[in-house]
């Protein structure tokens, strides 16, 4: 490719996105129009670029056709390492009870050598899926990239973190729209690097799971704040604020990013 050469990339990369943490207008370096330098100049820029692209899943990678088959079904890739042969274990977390009602679902894709459900986690299922890699792993170990695990997928659409400098966030755009020439991309202006970077402490991560799993946020709710306090040999009073800073970070976390619970996919 010449020096200066330009590639065009769809208008809907600088799709604007009114919310805060995200800027509606791309970052330095990006034209509002949409176009992203390729050429030699494009690998000198070492500035670190945050972005937050939603691209619609291929058919030939497992999580694609099942969650367009089951789109109120909420699909968390945990992580990965690959084992040979062109083969990787993966481990997923999938909404839906009882535990292990997709192994044999997950198990018919082409994609896919063996799946084992291993447990129940909160309304869902941690799945280990032995599988063929899909793309994105290999254009990760080749810009020498962690992976931004977890990677969020919901009827058909993965939400992918992207943090890169340069001619690797250039590279990843690429790859992006050519699995996805509509995909979509926020700029983020002030969040943190990984969006799973834990929110909380040991002690409230405990009361949080407690709480859940005695039915405390049910409906109707199947345990008191006073019998929950109780159970977590501390006052009512230390229970119900330890609880409402919990919710705050909660809802500071939805309000920072785009989360797929009450948003419709774009059409495909």
């Amino acid at each position: 490719m010449n020096k200066g050469q330009l590639t065009k990339i769809p208008a809907s990369l600088s799709h604007p996105v009114e919310r805060p943490g995200f800027s509606p207008a791309p970052p330095p370096g990006m034209h509002r129009e949409g176009i992203w330098p390729t050429g030699p100049s494009a690998g000198r820029d070492n500035r670190l670029l945050l972005a937050t692209a939603t691209v619609r899943l291929p058919d030939r990678t497992w999580t694609g056709p099942f969650s367009r088959r089951h789109p109120h079904v909420v699909v968390e890739w945990l992580g990965g390492s690959e084992i040979g042969r062109g083969r990787m274990v993966a481990d997923h977390w999938v909404s839906g009870l009882p535990a292990g009602r997709w192994t044999r679902e997950i198990a018919s894709f082409p994609d896919v050598f063996k799946v084992e459900a291993l447990t129940q986690v909160g309304d869902g299922c941690l799945y280990r899926v032995r599988l063929r890699p899909p793309p994105v792993v290999e254009l990760y170990q080749r810009l020498e990239m962690p992976l931004p695990f977890p990677i969020h997928i919901h009827a058909g659409f993965v939400r992918w973190e992207v943090v890169a400098r340069g001619r690797e966030f250039a590279a990843l755009l690429r790859f992006a729209r050519d699995v996805d020439p509509g995909v979509r991309v926020a700029w983020t202006r002030a969040a943190p690097i990984r969006a799973h970077v834990p929110l909380f402490s040991p002690r409230q991560q405990t009361l949080l799971h407690r709480a859940i799993k005695a039915g405390y946020f049910a409906v109707p709710r199947r345990i008191s704040l006073q019998e929950l306090a109780r159970q977590s040999n501390r006052s009512k009073a230390a229970v119900s604020e330890a609880l409402a800073l919990i919710e705050k970070k909660l809802l500071e976390s939805a309000l920072r990013e785009p989360i797929f619970s009450g948003q419709q996919p774009r059409p495909g």
